[in-house]
């Protein structure tokens, strides 16, 4: 691809975007180019280095912040007229309701989703503060002479000890999974914006 067809394709895809914002981010990645070329690269290679438009795309928009693309959306591109102001402040009870009640819905199911994640967190802390609990209690045992107790507890501490390190790397994998997915659930909202932009 070359710097041209490049800057094409990332335009395309930022038409929602705020002029100002498109312009920045162009010549930010026209500049990464020029630097490459004067590295040595030929043109496409130096544009291959980048990576992928979709992956720039991906990047810009998990930049920036959702408030901004709806602002930007919502901004009149006219002067509003009498009675569009009257039916917008007519219709506000129920446009406001919805739109309230469509955020607490996403954010309900986002606390949901990380609820779950902070309690297997809370899991794997109590198998390692058990298991710890488990040895120092065995073998407090141990010293007093009760040696079958001390003995079944250090056992217990060392069994707990050993679930806790699959568990952990589960809530490791979870934890990146989830936030994988909350950016990429993030960047598809904020790429409605821009869809819906075009489409007018």
């Amino acid at each position: 691809m070359t710097k041209t067809e490049f800057v094409l394709a990332l335009t395309a895809q930022l038409e929602g975007l705020p002029f100002e914002e498109v312009e920045e981010r162009i010549d930010f990645y026209m500049e990464s180019v020029d630097d490459r070329m004067e590295e040595g690269l030929a043109e496409e290679e130096a544009v291959a280095a980048l990576g992928s438009v979709d992956d720039i795309v991906a990047e810009i928009l998990a930049d920036i912040p959702l408030t901004r693309l709806v602002a930007e959306k919502i901004k009149p591109r006219r002067r509003l007229s009498a009675w569009e102001i009257v039916l917008i402040a007519v219709g506000s009870p129920i446009w406001i309701s919805l739109l309230a009640a469509f955020f607490a819905v996403d954010l309900s199911i986002y606390v949901s989703i990380w609820s779950v994640c902070i309690s297997l967190w809370a899991a794997e802390v109590s198998f390692i503060a058990s298991a710890l609990g488990g040895v120092v209690g065995g073998i407090s045992l141990l010293v007093t002479g009760n040696t079958a107790g001390g003995l079944f507890l250090i056992g217990c501490g060392l069994a707990l000890a050993g679930l806790s390190i699959p568990f952990s790397m589960g809530c490791r994998i979870l934890t990146k999974g989830l936030l994988l997915l909350t950016k990429k659930i993030a960047v598809a909202i904020k790429k409605l914006f821009i869809r819906k932009e075009k489409a007018e």
